[in-house]
C-alpha cells in the first residue's frame, strides 16, 4: 500500500489510475492525515459498515404533504407573479 499526498493524487492522477489498475492500494493524505483510501474494484467489496442504520430521522416522522398546485405556481406567486 502506497501513501500520497492529495497534491500527487490531483497531480498523477493518470499513473495513479493506471496503479489501481495494476492493483495497487494508494492512501491519500492530506497535510500528513489519512484522508481516503483507493483501492481496485472488486466485488464483493471488502468494505464493512461500521454501524448500520437502525432508525429513521426525526424528519421522517412528518406526514408527506401533496398539492394538486405544482413547485412552480408556488415559487410564481411568491416571486408576485412577474417573471
Amino acid at each position: 500500500m502506497k501513501t500520497i499526498s492529495q497534491r500527487e493524487l490531483r497531480n498523477d492522477n493518470a499513473e495513479i489510475m493506471r496503479g489501481v489498475e495494476d492493483g495497487e492500494t494508494y492512501v491519500v493524505t492530506r497535510h500528513g492525515v489519512p484522508i481516503a483510501r483507493i483501492v481496485p474494484y472488486s466485488v464483493p467489496s471488502d468494505l464493512k459498515i461500521d454501524r448500520p442504520a437502525t432508525r429513521r430521522g426525526p424528519l421522517s416522522e412528518f406526514p408527506r404533504i401533496t398539492s394538486s398546485i405544482t413547485s412552480e405556481e408556488i415559487l410564481d406567486d411568491l416571486r408576485g407573479g412577474d417573471r
